[in-house]
């Protein structure tokens, strides 16, 4: 398995059959993804779920995405840190994936390697996302289940509402529950959740935990759970489908093409000697 992740990340042209003979063998996981601000304790809740799971005798793959070294554009592996006591144990696959420059808190083979670990029978796969603030939305197309990480006073009822989270958030998760602003920050959250409309009809439960202690997890667990069982959800899964083909879809465009294409077009729009519409269209002929 990690052969293949490794394949899966690099994009080799391996990795791609291995993906469509994989492919019939997916769709049985349960795959939730954990977002939030820095510092909100998505590590530690990840570490608490896993813990939870393994004692429910299921099986846990984790992508954990780190944000990328600026040296040597790897993964930093902080996260892996967090988890380190469920490195013995074959029931736990962790693989840290570097965003390598990509916005949205998602590195950009994270879905295939969802799917991998689907197809490699892994009951429960837990995702979490860099914590870059407002720009994880990426998350919702991926994710069965978009479990949302705030922790009150540092403001992140403002950011949350600020970044479109209070769209995407299947069950909020106000961790650090015991530190003063909790109750506010749930009054807060419940009273916006109460002015907002989801096409599915889901109304997104806040639970409180306190990841470090174990306290909140079961309960985090199951609001997951009943929204699988939501029926509105169900009828989600095509639109998420085709998210998740638009963005394969840039990304294989994208892989096309090096980067001096893109340095020497942008030199002809610059001197005006070629407009930016014609060589997009040049560049569609040529795909």
């Amino acid at each position: 398995m990690a052969r293949a992740a490794t394949a899966v990340e690099n994009r080799t042209p391996e990795s791609q059959r291995l993906m469509q003979e994989l492919f019939p063998h997916t769709g049985r996981a349960l795959t939730l993804g954990i977002t939030g601000s820095p510092g909100a304790g998505k590590s530690t809740l990840v570490d608490g779920i896993i813990r939870h799971l393994r004692g429910e005798g299921r099986t846990v793959g984790v992508i954990a995405v780190d944000p990328s070294s600026p040296f040597s554009g790897g993964a930093i592996l902080g996260d892996r840190i967090r988890m380190s006591a469920h490195y013995a144990d074959p029931g736990v696959y962790i693989r840290s994936m570097a965003t390598r420059g990509t916005m949205g808190g998602l590195a950009p083979a994270t879905t295939d390697m969802a799917l991998l670990f689907d197809a490699a029978g892994r009951d429960v796969i837990l995702i979490e996302t860099v914590g870059v603030g407002q720009d994880e939305v990426e998350i919702a197309r991926l994710a069965d289940v978009t479990m949302v990480v705030l922790v009150p006073g540092m403001g992140d009822d403002v950011q949350a509402m600020k970044a479109g989270i209070m769209e995407i958030a299947d069950v909020f998760i106000v961790n650090k529950a015991d530190q003063p602003g909790a109750e506010k920050l749930e009054r807060e959250l419940l009273a916006t959740l109460g002015l907002a409309h989801r096409n599915d009809n889901w109304f997104p439960p806040v639970v409180r935990a306190v990841a470090k202690d174990g306290k909140g997890i079961a309960e985090s667990l199951e609001a997951a759970r009943n929204y699988m069982q939501f029926e509105g959800r169900r009828n989600n899964a095509g639109e998420r489908w085709a998210m998740r083909l638009k963005q394969m879809l840039r990304e294989r465009l994208l892989e096309r093409f090096e980067e001096s294409d893109f340095t020497q077009a942008a030199e002809r729009v610059t001197t005006r000697t070629c407009d930016p519409y014609s060589i997009v269209d040049d560049w569609l002929k040529r795909v």
